[in-house]
């Protein structure tokens, strides 16, 4: 099927390989072989030649399943070498791919495969390898396509003798064959050469039909090769008929056609016919610019028949440009080559291209030595004409050898030839009335077959448009199911919007297309997304009890309308300066009992809207509707989990200021207490001095005393300031999130002291272990509360329940260059594994009621993972307590300021037809 319908095969190949994995069974060896094959030769029919040798790079001929497929193989890679030019290695390709099917005992495969190669051989004028043989009615007992390959040779060796009758009724044979086996790359082939047969017959009618029929068959299947290489035919017909701008133009898409196979032969042979064109418009720097560059790929390709007809042309134009000397050298190159490879055909034509350009300098400076060289070369020409069987030499060569003889003064030889070139006209005249008679004769059988089948495709014309409604209905349906998950999983209004516009063009005619959405207000409807044209425009709001909007209609009726709107643009309810619409779908947006507003879409086309295009829009309608409720209700959750956000900042702010205060009150409370004991000291020595009762012991054991007390002040008063200093730094930060260098083992120390008095409350410890030095651009504030966050999560769950001391542990090391772990464990009970992968969701927490938000964890989550463009883990095991670990850049990345304009919706603007 990958010949007969590409498309059909590709389907068939997704469908084995789907259901393969849906059973859970690989494909066996043979048929993994066979998929990856016909994938590699539908890829190289349309010309991924790289795709389709890598596809099969990885088999190896020693390794496939039986020699037949190893066969094949080889013939997947030689067809590939052909459109990519490796024409030495497509040869030995075909040479393997038979010798694998001599040994797999397949003589039918074995005898295609030479075939192909012999073909190509006689091409470039060499004598075949392999006798094949078997190429006339011997051969009717092989498979059909083994017999077209057989005809396809024939038809080329008769081409190359300048037989073309015998040509044309092979190439016909093969083309039915081909159509008959399905190789319809052979057939249009066939098709094109007909056309070419004809043309050396000087019958351009027919050939451009015959090509052209060839272009019928090729466009439809796409594939590059066979399109782009019947243009460039019809093109060269073309040229023959005289009609030069329509050939130009078919070869420039024959150029463009084939530009993928840019070192195939098909593409050389398009250039090479585009270069003759220039030669026929007179344009001949641009023939000679376009020859050499093609004469070089073809020397580079070893294309050697392809070389001497560029050279030959070259030749050509070189002559009608008067460069006399350069023609006759290039002319001499091709005659040199035509000799060395014993190409007969290629020694006439440069014989009699030699002929010419002596002919022509005897016009430029007259001499007998001109003429008789002309002379000589003519002799050749036809010395080598009449050692090809079956050859008819040009008759411009006879006509020309009876005027250079006649120049001469040879007369009697003049008038020989002249009867010579007459009796081959009569005998060409008659090879044209054989091949015009083939041509009828196919014609006939052609129409024949168009009127036994005419029947067939007509029962199958309504099947067919039966099945291709059903399949429309199916893939619109399916399509419909993508779209509504796809537009239901978005939280925004933006996003359902972005994705309504990307489907609904697919689907509807829709070049006007808004949504409308009831204001707070509940008097109008705004639109929040209007298209026209692909052009957003402005906002447009609309009264609910507007009797001349359809839109306002359609709400209030909580019905689908379908408008058509007068043409002349008087309807009321078309809003000047827009589109002009003929045909409105409206369709009010309503989940449940609650409506939140209308869709529409319009048309400038009369009855642009149909049941299918109805039942199409009702059903966006209402998956828009439900997406647009949830992104409602997602943004009034947004909205309450900023307030609980908010006030989990407050009450962890709450919690620092007391544990604060209750650290203030040990230090503070201890220096008054040394105040006061040190006034009431003082107050006794100073009666002692007043009644002269002062004795020295005393007043050594108050200075004694008031030393140590104001040391024990002293002390008391810098713990205190120590508190203060960390409370305001860390107060500071956490209300103004700025950014800053800090050194965190400092910022960590002060976070912590600042939560000392609830752990030692509790009953527990924290210990720290952070070299100095690690330094971090970035927020402390944020930061702090997170490790917060962490202390006040072990607090209040991991060490719940136990009378034991438990020991809060923070750490922190650099790691990659740019980035630090920090990280902080607890010995506590450890999180059960079922809710392990839980704990940083919003508002879930164990403890709610009971001083649990749940919003902690999730709160820590967001600072590191977006804030500070880290990451945050955490593993724990029932029993063994948690580790929380931070991965955090030493540079934070840079934030939006404050104030900075957040993103823009969709433009708004109103809708035609309201």
């Amino acid at each position: 099927m990958r010949e007969r319908d590409s498309r059909h095969a590709a389907e068939c190949l997704a469908i084995a390989t789907r259901e393969s994995e849906r059973s859970g069974k690989a494909l066996s060896p043979q048929a993994r072989w066979l998929s990856l094959l016909t994938q590699a030769d539908l890829m190289r029919l349309q010309a991924h030649l790289a795709e389709a040798s890598a596809l099969i790079a990885g088999l190896a001929p020693e390794a496939a399943p039986s020699p037949v497929l190893a066969a094949d193989l080889h013939g997947v890679r030689a067809a590939i070498a052909t459109g990519a030019g490796n024409f030495a290695e497509r040869d030995e390709c075909l040479r393997q791919a038979a010798q694998c099917a001599a040994l797999a005992a397949e003589p039918a495969r074995e005898t295609f495969y030479r075939a192909v190669l012999a073909r190509l051989q006689v091409l470039r004028g060499q004598a075949p390898e392999d006798d094949v043989g078997g190429e006339g009615p011997e051969g009717a007992h092989w498979p059909l396509y083994v017999q077209s390959a057989l005809q396809q040779l024939r038809a080329t060796r008769a081409f190359r003798q300048g037989d073309y009758a015998q040509a044309i009724e092979a190439y016909v044979r093969c083309h039915q064959l081909a159509l008959a086996s399905g190789q319809l790359h052979l057939a249009i082939i066939a098709a094109g050469n007909i056309g070419n047969a004809f043309t050396s017959l000087n019958d351009h009618d027919a050939a451009l039909e015959w090509v052209q029929r060839a272009l019928d068959l090729a466009l439809p299947t796409g594939w590059p090769s066979a399109v782009g290489s019947c243009q460039s035919q019809v093109g060269e017909a073309l040229r023959h008929l005289g009609r030069l701008d329509l050939a130009q133009q078919r070869l420039e898409e024959a150029e463009q056609t084939l530009r993928p196979l840019q070192a195939s032969r098909y593409y050389a042979i398009a250039l090479r016919y585009r270069a003759e064109l220039a030669v026929d418009q007179q344009q001949y720097a641009e023939a000679l610019e376009r020859l050499d560059a093609l004469q070089a790929r073809a020397e580079a390709a070893q294309a050697r028949d392809l070389a001497m007809d560029l050279r030959r042309s070259r030749a050509l134009a070189l002559m009608r440009l008067d460069r006399l000397d350069e023609a006759q050298q290039v002319a001499q190159s091709c005659l040199d080559d035509a000799c060395q490879q014993q190409v007969g055909d290629q020694q006439v034509l440069a014989h009699l291209l030699l002929a010419r350009i002596a002919r022509k300098r005897h016009r430029q400076q007259p001499g007998e030595e001109h003429l008789a060289l002309a002379a000589r070369h003519l002799e050749r020409a036809l010395s080598a004409a009449s050692a090809i069987q079956h050859y008819a030499p040009p008759i411009e060569l006879l006509q020309l050898q009876a005027r250079t003889n006649a120049d001469l003064g040879r007369f009697e030889l003049a008038y020989q030839a002249a009867v010579e070139a007459s009796t081959l006209r009569q005998r060409m005249h008659g090879q044209d009335v054989t091949g015009r008679m083939l041509a009828m004769q196919l014609r006939h059988m052609t129409e024949s077959e168009r009127a036994e089948s005419a029947h067939h495709r007509a029962l199958a014309g309504a099947e067919a448009r039966r099945a291709e409604l059903a399949q429309q209905t199916s893939s619109t349906l399916a399509r419909l199911g993508a779209i509504g998950q796809e537009i239901t999983t978005k939280l925004d209004a933006p996003s359902v919007f972005a994705v309504l516009e990307r489907h609904v063009h697919a689907l509807l005619d829709a070049r006007s297309f808004a949504v409308y959405l009831i204001d707070a207000d509940g008097l109008t409807m705004s639109s929040v997304f209007d298209v026209e044209h692909g052009e957003h425009l402005p906002p447009h709001r609309i009264r609910l009890d507007a009797e001349e909007s359809n839109a306002a209609r359609a709400l209030r009726e909580r019905r689908e309308l379908l408008v058509s709107l007068a043409p002349d643009g008087s309807d009321p309810s078309q809003v000047p300066g827009t589109m002009r619409t003929l045909s409105a779908l409206f369709a009010p947006l309503t989940v449940g009992e609650r409506v939140l507003g209308v869709m529409t879409i319009q048309s400038p086309q009369q009855n642009a809207y149909g049941e299918m295009e109805r039942l199409v829009f009702r059903t966006l309608s209402a998956y828009t509707a439900i997406a647009l409720d949830n992104a409602r209700a997602y943004s009034d959750l947004g909205d309450a989990q900023k307030q609980l956000a908010a006030q989990e900042k407050l009450a962890a702010l709450g919690a620092l200021v007391a544990g604060v205060a209750h650290e203030l009150n040990t230090p503070i409370g201890n220096s008054l207490l040394m105040a006061g004991t040190l006034l009431n000291k003082t107050d006794e020595i100073e009666s002692s001095m007043a009644a002269n009762a002062l004795r020295r012991s005393s007043l050594v054991r108050y200075l004694d005393e008031a030393r140590q007390a104001a040391q024990l002040i002293h002390r008391g008063l810098q713990t205190a300031a120590g508190l203060v200093a960390s409370f305001k730094q860390v107060a500071v930060d956490r209300t103004s999130e700025q950014r800053r260098v800090f050194d965190l083992a400092q910022t960590v120390t002060d976070i912590v002291a600042t939560m000392m008095g609830v752990v030692r409350k509790a009953g527990h410890r924290v210990e720290i272990d952070i070299p100095s030095g690690l330094e971090i651009d970035g927020y402390p504030g944020p930061l702090g509360q997170v490790l917060s966050n962490f202390i006040n999560n072990a607090l209040l769950h991991a060490f719940e329940g136990s009378s034991r001391e438990g020991l809060m542990t923070v750490r922190a090391r650099a790691t990659d260059p740019g980035w630090l772990e920090l990280e902080f464990a607890d010995d506590g009970a450890g999180i059960p594994p079922e809710l392990l992968h839980r704990v940083f969701e919003p508002f879930f927490t164990t403890k709610l009621g009971r001083g649990g938000t749940g919003l902690g964890l999730s709160i820590s989550y967001n600072i590191v993972e977006q804030l500070f463009g880290g990451r945050l883990r955490v593993h724990s095991s029932p029993g063994r307590g948690t580790c929380f670990t931070l991965d955090l850049p030493r540079r934070a990345p840079q934030r939006e300021q404050e104030g900075e304009a957040p993103l823009h919706r969709a433009a708004e603007g109103p809708a035609t037809g309201q």
